[in-house]
C-alpha cells in the first residue's frame, strides 16, 4: 500500500458532535489529497465509536480505555499512522475550502519548514487572535488579558503581529496553536513527539519550542482558514476553576523545562503579585463593573483570582488526578473541546 500524503488526527473526548462536522468537513473539502484519518477516543465512551463507524466507515477508530490526556493520546494515534506529513487537529474544528491543501503545499514547499499552523476563525467567522503567538515567558503569562491584547495586538510580547500584515504567502511565527498543527513526519519523529508530562494545556508551546530547537521553522499559512468553535462545550466557569489552575500549572511545568526552577518560581510570584493586583482593582472598581459585566461575572472574576492567588502561594494545590474525577469531569478536558488541547493564551484573562 501507498504511503499517504497526510495523516489527521483527532482526539475525542465528550464531543461526539463536533467530531461528525469535523469529519463531515474534511470528507467535503480535502479534494483527491491521499490522506488517512484516526479518531482516539480518551475513555470518554460516549457514542463516538458507533457514530465513526456507521458514518465514517474509513477512518480509524482507537478507543482507550483511560483519558490519556491530549500528549498521550496523539502519540499512540502516531505509532498507529502512516503518512507523510501529520495533521493534529482539535474535533472542534470546521476545515474550510482547500485549507489542508494549503497546509500541505506550504509544508512541503518550504524546505525550513517543520511546522504549519492556519488562520483559525471563531464560529461567527471573525480572527481567532490566538491561532498564533509568542513562547511563554513571565511577562506574556502574566500581562496576558483580553483588554491588552485587543488594545495593543501588535505588542511583539503577543507574537500575532502577522496576524494584522496583508500577508498571502506563509510566515514565520514563534508558535501556532495546537488546534490544528500540520508537522513533517520525519520532525516529529526527530523530536519525540509530544511530552506526556503535561496531562493538558502548553503542549502545543512545548512542541513549537523543541521543533524550533531542532533546527527547524514554524510557518503561519493566512491562506488556509479553518473555523474553531472554542469554548463549544467548557463547563460554565461557577462550576471549578481548575481549569484556570491547570493552566498555569503547566506554565509553570514549560518553565521548569526549557528555562530553569528558579525562572517558574519567579513566574509563581508574579503570578501571586498580579491576582492581588486584579482583586484589588476589582473591588475598587465593582459599582462601575457591576453595571457593564453583571454582579455574577465580577463575582466570577474575583474566585477565579482569589483561586489562583491562593494556588500561587501554595496554599491548595491541584493535580492531574483531579481531571479524572466525576466533579471536574467538563472541565478537565482540557480545552473548548474537551480534553483536547488548548493553546496558553486561549484562556484570556478579564
Amino acid at each position: 500500500m501507498n504511503t499517504p500524503n497526510l495523516s489527521i488526527i483527532i482526539i475525542n473526548w465528550r464531543s461526539r458532535a463536533f467530531v461528525r462536522q469535523c469529519l463531515a468537513s474534511i470528507r467535503d473539502n480535502i479534494g483527491s489529497l491521499t490522506h488517512e484519518i484516526l479518531v482516539v477516543d480518551n475513555a470518554s465512551f460516549d457514542g463516538c465509536e458507533e457514530m465513526v463507524r456507521s458514518e465514517f466507515a474509513h477512518v480509524l477508530f482507537i478507543q482507550s480505555e483511560h483519558n490519556l490526556g491530549f500528549a498521550a493520546a496523539n502519540n499512540l494515534a502516531l505509532t498507529r499512522s502512516k503518512g507523510r506529513n501529520v495533521l493534529f487537529l482539535n474535533p472542534d474544528t470546521e476545515i474550510q475550502g482547500a485549507a489542508i491543501q494549503e497546509l500541505v503545499s506550504a509544508l512541503e514547499c518550504i524546505p525550513d519548514a517543520g511546522m504549519v499552523g492556519a488562520r483559525l476563525l471563531n464560529s461567527d467567522g471573525s480572527l481567532q487572535t490566538t491561532c498564533i503567538t509568542a513562547i511563554p515567558v513571565i511577562l506574556n503569562q502574566t500581562l496576558n488579558s483580553r483588554y491588552l491584547r485587543r488594545t495593543f495586538p501588535r505588542w511583539k510580547i503577543w507574537g500575532m503581529q502577522a496576524l494584522f500584515e496583508r500577508n498571502t504567502s506563509p510566515v514565520p511565527v514563534e508558535a501556532i496553536s495546537g488546534a490544528c498543527m500540520l508537522a513533517r513526519r520525519e520532525v516529529v519523529r526527530q523530536v519525540g513527539g509530544f511530552r506526556t508530562d503535561y496531562f493538558m494545556y502548553a503542549e502545543d508551546m512545548d512542541l513549537c519550542l523543541t521543533v524550533t530547537r531542532a533546527g527547524w521553522k514554524i510557518y503561519y499559512v493566512p491562506d488556509a482558514a479553518i473555523v474553531h468553535h472554542a469554548g463549544g462545550s467548557s463547563a460554565s466557569r461557577e462550576e471549578s476553576n481548575f481549569s484556570n489552575i491547570i493552566l498555569r500549572q503547566s506554565v509553570t511545568h514549560f518553565f521548569k523545562l526549557h528555562r530553569g526552577p528558579f525562572y517558574a518560581m519567579l513566574y509563581r510570584a508574579s503570578l501571586a503579585a498580579i491576582s492581588v493586583l486584579r482583586i484589588f482593582i476589582l473591588l475598587i472598581s465593582w459599582p462601575a463593573l457591576v453595571l457593564r459585566w453583571s454582579e455574577r461575572n465580577v463575582v466570577l472574576a474575583l474566585k477565579k483570582w482569589y483561586s489562583i492567588l491562593l494556588w500561587s502561594l501554595g496554599i491548595t494545590r491541584w493535580t492531574t488526578r483531579q481531571a479524572l474525577t466525576p466533579k471536574h469531569g467538563s472541565t478537565a478536558s482540557s480545552t473548548p473541546s474537551h480534553a483536547t488541547n488548548y493553546s496558553l493564551d486561549d484562556r484570556s484573562s478579564e
